[in-house]
């Protein structure tokens, strides 16, 4: 994969994590560095962990599902972007509901964790994908997860869930995409959109 690839696929991951942080924020009275930074670093952290784990997971598998493997990491990317579309036309603001300004370790762990599920499966996918780099695309997921939880906070804080939604959709359509890329090039469809 590529570095715009790899850009595009940590943007998409991260926005389950960018929606939750805005309704931390916008259960939070006030929202200050300190704040922001504890929900980047919980998202980002276990967001860049859960990709290695899948990864190394699917590595144990590839060899028995090497002739379906493209099929594989398509249909988990469609999956989970389409679970993020579904998500951003459904009506109301599930995802805020029971969120509050607490940070303690419990409840950010478990918080982390529960965004971070569908990173696992992406790490999955890389595996069968092939030619991937996990640690820079590990890299790239947490830092962007990461700056992406950081604003989210600051966002919800100040507009409330208006871009929720979008968020949303917009990184469910963007692994959609790369999972019809990787199923497109190795199905022999050469595609030039992500170079």
């Amino acid at each position: 994969m590529s570095v715009v690839e790899l850009l595009l696929l940590a943007v998409g991951v991260s926005m389950d994590a960018f929606a939750v942080a805005i309704c931390k924020g916008l259960a939070m009275p006030k929202v200050t560095i300190k704040t922001g930074m504890t929900c980047g670093l919980w998202f980002g952290g276990f967001q860049a962990l859960m990709p290695i784990i899948g990864f190394f997971m699917g590595t144990l598998f590839a060899g028995v599902i090497q002739a379906v493997d493209h099929w594989v990491a398509f249909i988990l990317l469609a999956l989970i972007g389409g679970g993020l579309i579904k998500e951003a036309f459904e009506k109301g603001c599930d995802c805020c509901e029971g969120h509050d300004a607490d940070l303690s370790f419990k409840t950010m762990f478990v918080m982390a964790v529960a965004t971070s599920v569908d990173a696992l499966a992406v790490g999955i996918s890389l595996a069968m994908a092939g030619d991937v780099n996990i640690w820079l695309a590990a890299l790239f997921i947490g830092l962007c997860t990461c700056c992406f939880s950081v604003a989210g906070v600051k966002i919800g804080n100040v507009f409330g869930n208006r871009y929720e939604k979008k968020a949303q959709f917009a990184g469910g359509a963007i692994l959609v995409l790369l999972g019809i890329k990787i199923l497109l090039e190795h199905l022999g469809v050469t595609i030039w959109i992500f170079g």
